[in-house]
Formats: structure tokens, C-alpha cells, sequence
């Protein structure tokens, strides 16, 4: 049985399962991050297989929440696009639906491994190992579409609001004259300590010179902003 919030919000209640998954990780993945350093922490989550049940079919919220994101990309036929902190690569592999050729990237090189075989029979899609605050100079100006979806908080703090304006400076080097950046966070309510922090980033990418706000979007339990370069 399934609980409709909104037009496209649905959540089952064995969902909370993997709310509850996804909080032990960060707990966890916070620990690592003082002992053994940001990518390692990220590689040894994911070496157990699944750490935030991004994947699992027992839960339906992240498979519809890929399906919104989407769904929320404009309609029209994509030359490169970019999935950057892909994780599993699921949000990719939607994306090359849409566009010629997709790259997933992530700072996790395990979680990159285990994508490239769980898509291997997408042609058109492919993975790198890759850090998200020091990406090649060849990948600026090459993609017309990129999705950030739940990553910029995993960076490593402090995310100050001046540091988060010259994060969105450098990810709208990436796109091409005219691109489309889909920025997704979670977001339940306006004091939660979380939403507020994904409240602030939404603003610091609308605030950016360099993009413009085309759409934004409020779902169960995450905010979307659609900015076009």
C-alpha cells in the first residue's frame, strides 16, 4: 500500500527502511572521513555492496525519486551529459535515454567498478573515477546536461555559503552555451537542520552569474532546481 504526497510523491511504509539504511551510512561514513580520508571513506561504504539501498527492490522511494528527477529534465534530445557523484549509476543510466552519450562520475572508484557492470548493457553510458572539487580542464564546456543529485553535502566541511557560489562558478565551467543543470538535495521541512543546508546550496547555485534559475520543485523529501547556463 502506498502514500501519495503530491503529484509525484509516493512512499510505501517499508520505504522507512531505507531512510534508516541511509542514516547509519552517514554515520558511518562520517567516522571513516577523520581516520582515512574522504575517497577512502567513500570506497570502503561501498565495498559493501549497496550502502545507501539506492539499488535494492524492496524499496520503491529512490527508484520513483530517479524516475521524478528525470522526468524533470527538459524535453529535447541531449548531446553529453554528466551524472556527477553517481554512485550505482541508476540516475545515469535514466539520463541515457536522453541524451547521446552519458559519463557517471564519482569519487568512489569501487562504487565505479560496480557500475560499469551493472550497465554494461548500456552502450552509450559510461564511468570514471573522479573528484567533484577537482575535476580534468577537459571536461569544461563538454556537457549540455548535468545532474547533481544528493552529492554536494558529502563534500568536506566546512560548506560555507561563499565556498558553495564558487562550487556552482566551477560546475557551470562544464556546461555548454545553453546546458541544463538539474541540482537535487533532500529537503522535509524548513528548520531541519539538513533541509536548511540543501536550502543553502539551491541558493548559492541560483545566486551564480553564470546559470539561471528555469524551474524549481518541491517533492517528498527532496527539493529540485533546474538552471540553464
Amino acid at each position: 500500500m502506498f502514500q501519495q504526497f503530491g503529484k509525484w510523491g509516493f512512499i510505501a511504509p517499508r520505504d522507512i527502511g531505507l531512510f534508516l539504511r541511509s542514516a547509519r551510512t552517514d554515520t558511518t561514513l562520517a567516522d571513516l572521513r577523520t581516520t582515512v580520508g574522504q575517497q577512502a571513506a567513500f570506497d570502503t561504504v561501498y565495498a559493501s555492496g549497496d550502502p545507501w539501498a539506492s539499488s535494492d527492490p524492496r524499496y520503491f522511494y529512490q527508484r520513483r525519486k530517479y524516475e521524478v528527477l528525470a522526468g524533470l529534465v527538459p524535453d529535447r534530445r541531449f548531446s553529453r551529459a554528466l551524472d556527477l557523484g553517481c554512485g550505482h549509476g541508476n540516475l545515469a543510466r535514466k539520463l541515457a535515454a536522453k541524451a547521446d552519450s552519458v559519463l557517471g562520475v564519482d569519487i568512489a572508484g569501487v562504487a565505479m567498478e560496480q557500475a560499469a557492470i551493472t550497465h554494461a548493457d548500456v552502450p552509450n553510458l559510461r564511468f570514471e573515477q573522479g573528484d567533484a572539487l577537482d575535476l580534468p580542464a577537459r571536461y569544461d564546456g563538454q556537457f549540455d546536461l548535468i545532474t547533481i543529485a544528493d552529492m554536494i553535502y558529502y563534500l568536506p566541511p566546512p560548506i560555507e555559503d561563499a565556498w558553495l557560489k564558487d562550487l556552482a562558478t566551477s560546475v557551470a565551467r562544464l556546461l555548454s552555451p545553453g546546458g541544463i543543470l538539474l541540482l537535487a538535495n533532500h529537503y522535509v521541512y524548513a528548520r531541519d537542520k539538513d533541509s536548511r543546508m540543501s536550502r543553502r546550496i539551491h541558493d548559492a547555485f541560483s545566486w551564480s552569474p553564470s546559470l539561471r534559475v528555469v524551474s524549481q520543485h518541491r517533492r517528498p523529501f527532496y527539493l529540485v532546481s533546474v538552471l540553464a547556463g
